[in-house]
């Protein structure tokens, strides 16, 4: 079977069908996207592939719209979009095809999934929401803002702005997916490493890296601050509570918060000491001889403070 077309409908754009296209484009290279609502373009055939359009979803035909009376519905009853079907059809292919390890593959489409395609398929069919001063910011309404100004009629405008929109939505596609697989690799290091650090309050990284996802899959609660090197230098920075928020499981000395250089090793009696940011989550020290000695101080603060509780 060889796929010349991939057919979604004319108009005006959202991003289920954008995001669609960046998974499909990476599959059928050569396809040509044609955007139309001609029935005889939206019937199933075995040289196209059809979605968010058609009034059907027919994986074993290659139609996968989602506006019929009866639409199609995710296990837990939630509905999907265009992009949540051709996700869950062509998803793996899409991993595979960029590169993604077989042994990964299961982890990363799922978690995509939940991350990223879910939040997609809820705006698409008004089931969420975006609200708050972010609203505006949130990748949905972003990439609709794509979309031509409303007095804006010369010919061809919908598709000239669905391309430039769809090379935009690929970046985001790639980008999280790349994020995903790379927490991954990451994860595998971190462990090595808790098992490295023992009882120690202190994590130790080669490098910086997502860490916090592994500390908490782990169970080591006992730890409160990573120390890592950068390009030129080493940073100490505290560990979350909570994916979501700010809070950390220990501060940083109230005393350094937003002092840098002479001031800052005067403070923190560290030579190498460098800076400590004002909401004092993380310190930047000369060296790793400086960075492990801010985090023992860091840690027998944390330690005072909770004494005293």
């Amino acid at each position: 079977m060889t796929i010349a077309h991939l057919v979604t409908h004319s108009g005006g754009f959202h991003a289920d069908e954008l995001l669609s296209s960046v998974i499909l484009t990476r599959l059928f290279p050569q396809a040509r996207i044609l955007r139309t609502r001609d029935a005889a373009w939206t019937t199933p055939a075995p040289d196209r592939v059809i979605y968010d359009v058609g009034r059907d979803h027919d994986p074993e035909r290659l139609i996968f719209d989602h506006h019929q009376k009866s639409p199609p519905l995710r296990d837990d009853g939630q509905l999907y979009s265009s992009f949540g079907l051709i996700w869950r059809h062509f998803g793996q292919d899409y991993l595979r095809a960029f590169g993604v390890p077989d042994l990964d593959l299961d982890m990363i489409h799922a978690a995509f999934d939940a991350n990223f395609v879910l939040p997609i398929d809820l705006v698409d069919n008004g089931a969420l929401s975006p609200t708050g001063p972010l609203a505006d910011l949130s990748l949905p309404l972003l990439l609709e803002s794509l979309k031509p100004v409303f007095d804006d009629r010369s010919p061809g405008a919908d598709d000239r702005a669905f391309d430039h929109a769809l090379t935009i939505a690929r970046a985001f596609v790639e980008a999280a997916v790349t994020r995903k697989a790379a927490k991954l690799r990451a994860e595998a290091v971190v462990v090595e490493a808790i098992a490295a650090a023992g009882e120690s309050r202190v994590l130790e990284l080669p490098m910086g890296m997502p860490f916090r996802s592994a500390i908490e899959r782990a169970g080591a609660d006992h730890l409160l601050f990573v120390v890592h090197p950068r390009e030129t230098d080493w940073t100490l920075t505290g560990i979350r509570r909570e994916p979501e928020g700010f809070a950390l499981r220990a501060d940083l000395p109230e005393a350094w918060g937003g002092l840098t250089d002479a001031a800052f090793e005067a403070a923190s009696g560290v030579p190498g000491a460098r800076f400590c940011h004002n909401a004092r989550f993380i310190a930047v020290a000369a060296d790793r001889d400086a960075a492990l000695q801010l985090a023992a101080i860091a840690v027998q603060h944390a330690g005072a403070l909770r004494g005293t509780a």
